[in-house]
């Protein structure tokens, strides 16, 4: 797909190769991408990613990754500084939207953009806020392990209820990148939760921090935190699940930004008082 516009803009679609740019455009933007988050990123749809380039230099990029054939999530809008307000990042949107077809589409909107994405159709569903601080000294509890190869179906079908598509490629890659440490937990040999800790550019990023129970989050919270205190870490929460909310707080954590997931359409039901950490803002 290849769009010419405004001001010579073309618009094509990225490979994995020009990942590093478009990170490298997010963390300096403040937003704390993982370290190691592209591959599994194209893991899930190698195709919906998408940069605006001017005589062959990059300075506009957006993500519109397809989830199934009702569910796609937008992410990475971004635009070099300097040429902000010329169109660029429109045309970059416009000519990446296309790529979801007729699906629903979701994001997680920064404050600054939300009006933008209401103008597109966009309607907010419910605030995410984004809790940081040094993390506290814990102990592994028990009924918490690291996840295996022979876990996959099982956390597959477990991540599937907790979202609004299935989504099992990224889910394998993002179990196993390196630098990625995943936990399952269980209640008599059930899976009652999983979450996943990463490295980011400023930060250890947990995402996600799906479970049964707030007692089954905070036990996944302490074994991801364990051997990390002082550490600064991360979590995405969203508003609604004001357990969630309170995790955070008890672990020393506050507000540092904010998003908006905003939706085009309907999407699956899925158990949203099982998310205690949204997975990343960038493919939800």
């Amino acid at each position: 797909m290849t769009s010419a516009a405004h001001h010579d803009l073309v618009v094509t679609q990225a490979t994995l190769a020009d990942w590093p740019v478009i990170s490298g455009w997010a963390a300096a933007e403040g937003w704390n991408p993982g370290l190691s988050d592209g591959p599994a990123f194209f893991a899930q749809d190698p195709d919906g990613f998408f940069l605006g380039r001017i005589d062959g230099e990059p300075v506009s990029a957006v993500s519109v990754v397809n989830h199934g054939p009702d569910y796609a999530f937008l992410g990475c809008y971004l635009v070099r500084p300097g040429l902000r307000g010329q169109g660029h990042g429109l045309t970059t949107w416009k000519t990446a939207l296309a790529h979801a077809g007729g699906r629903t589409v979701g994001l997680d909107g920064v404050v600054a953009q939300q009006d933008n994405y209401r103008q597109s159709g966009f309607r907010p569903a419910y605030r995410t806020l984004r809790f940081t601080g040094p993390a506290a000294e814990t102990r592994p509890p028990a009924g918490v392990r690291p996840a295996g190869p022979a876990d996959l179906p099982a956390l597959t079908a477990y991540d599937s209820a907790c979202h609004p598509a299935d989504r099992p490629r990224f889910l394998a890659a993002w179990l196993t990148t390196p630098g990625h440490r995943a936990l399952v937990r269980e209640d008599g040999g059930r899976l009652t939760g999983y979450g996943v800790i990463r490295p980011g550019h400023d930060s250890l990023r947990i995402g996600p921090l799906f479970a049964d129970t707030a007692a089954d989050a905070r036990a996944l919270f302490a074994a991801l935190t364990a051997g990390t205190a002082g550490s600064e870490v991360a979590i995405d929460v969203p508003e609604p699940n004001t357990a969630g909310l309170a995790l955070a707080e008890e672990a020393g954590l506050r507000p540092s930004f904010e998003t908006a997931r905003m939706y085009t359409g309907p999407v699956r039901a899925h158990a949203r008082e099982r998310i205690f950490g949204v997975t990343t803002l960038e493919l939800g």
